[in-house]
């Protein structure tokens, strides 16, 4: 597996991630509602083996406390987690973004 290979599923896999994390704020007033959350580093490792389904687990509140109407979702992690994914989802665009600029270089052999 090449590098751009590589970069390609991580970013596919912070896409998906970055729509849980979405739904899970948009839910946050939704009686019943549970957080979803996906193992990056797991499903990773899966979409490396050739597994193409994700599996987006529902969780409860890590602190086990839930609001009244059974709702698990915690806005402040939620933004945490959302604001580290969007960091994350930008370092592999600029990585990819590097690596496209340097097999142009490459290919115009160093010509502008």
């Amino acid at each position: 597996m090449d590098l751009v290979d590589l970069l390609e599923r991580a970013l596919n896999i912070r896409a998906v991630y970055q729509r849980v994390l979405a739904s899970n704020i948009a839910n946050v007033e939704t009686p019943g509602y549970k957080e979803k959350d996906l193992d990056f580093k797991a499903e990773l490792q899966k979409s490396m083996r050739g597994e193409a389904n994700m599996e987006i687990k529902e969780k409860d509140s890590p602190d086990g406390v839930t609001s009244l109407d059974g709702n698990s979702v915690n806005m402040e992690n939620q933004i945490v987690k959302l604001t580290e994914n969007t960091l994350m989802f930008n370092a592999l665009v600029q990585s990819i973004s590097k690596r496209f600029s340097r097999m142009l270089y490459a290919i115009n052999e160093g010509r502008r």
